[in-house]
C-alpha cells in the first residue's frame, strides 16, 4: 500500500485548531479514495532539537519522525506564513530532513529517492508560492522527486483577516482543484516509482 506522511509544520501543538492540517485534509479525502494510507505529524507537539543529523541524542524525538519518513512513499510539508514566509517549525523540518540526506539506500542512493514530496500552504497574506519554492527546490535538493503541480495553498486578503477554516476556505475553487492535482500527481509519481526505482546507473553515491 502506497504511504503518505504529511508534517504540519504549525507554531500549534494537537491542542488547537490548525488550518493548516484543514487544507491537509482536503488532499486527504483524495488519497482515500485510491487506498492510499494517510498519517498527520503535528511536528509541535514533539522535543525535536535543532541540528543536520538524523539524531541529535539525547531527548531528541525526531528519530521517530524521521523513521515515519523511511516508511513513507509520498511526503507533504504543510505550513502556515510567517511574514510571507514558511513557519521557523517549516524551516527546522527542513534542516533535519537534510541532515538525513546523505545516507545511502542498498544501491548507494541518496535515501530519499524513489520518494516523491509536495507543499501545503496556509495564511491570510502573500507568500505561498515564495514559500512553496523554498520548501520543493529543498526537497528535490535532497533527493526527492517532485512531480508537476504540487503545491496547495490558499491566502486571504493582505494584512489581518481570516484565516483557511473562518473563511471557508474549502470553498475556493482554484485551491480544492490543485489539492485533486497535488494527490493524483503524487500519487501517479509515487506509484511510477514503485514500479520502477530511479537505476542506479551515474547516480551511486561514493563514499570516501
Amino acid at each position: 500500500m502506497t504511504k503518505a506522511l504529511f508534517l504540519n509544520c504549525s507554531l500549534k501543538s494537537s491542542n488547537e485548531e490548525s488550518n493548516t492540517e484543514a487544507l491537509m485534509k482536503e488532499v486527504i479525502k483524495h488519497f482515500n479514495r485510491e487506498y492510499v494510507e494517510s498519517e498527520i505529524v503535528r511536528i509541535a507537539d514533539y522535543n525535536i532539537k535543532f541540528g543536520v543529523s538524523e539524531d541529535e541524542g539525547y531527548g531528541d524525538e525526531w528519530p521517530e519522525v524521521f523513521n515515519k519518513v523511511m516508511r513513507a512513499d509520498i511526503i507533504i510539508i504543510g505550513t502556515p506564513l510567517w511574514i510571507g514566509e514558511k513557519s521557523s517549525v517549516a524551516t527546522m523540518v527542513m534542516e533535519r530532513l537534510y541532515g538525513g540526506s546523505g545516507l545511502t539506500n542498498d544501491k548507494g542512493q541518496y535515501i530519499y529517492y524513489n520518494k516523491v514530496g509536495g507543499v501545503v500552504i496556509t495564511g491570510n497574506e502573500d507568500g505561498a508560492k515564495h514559500a512553496a519554492s523554498s520548501i520543493l527546490y529543498g526537497l528535490t535538493h535532497m533527493g526527492f522527486t517532485i512531480p508537476p503541480n504540487v503545491d496547495t495553498y490558499w491566502v486571504g486578503e493582505a494584512g489581518p483577516g481570516s484565516s483557511y477554516m473562518e473563511a471557508e476556505g474549502h470553498k475556493n475553487d482554484f485551491t480544492m482543484e490543485h489539492a485533486k492535482i497535488m494527490a493524483y500527481n503524487l500519487m501517479h509519481f509515487a506509484n511510477m516509482l514503485k514500479e520502477n526505482p530511479i537505476p542506479a546507473e551515474g547516480n551511486v553515491v561514493e563514499q570516501s
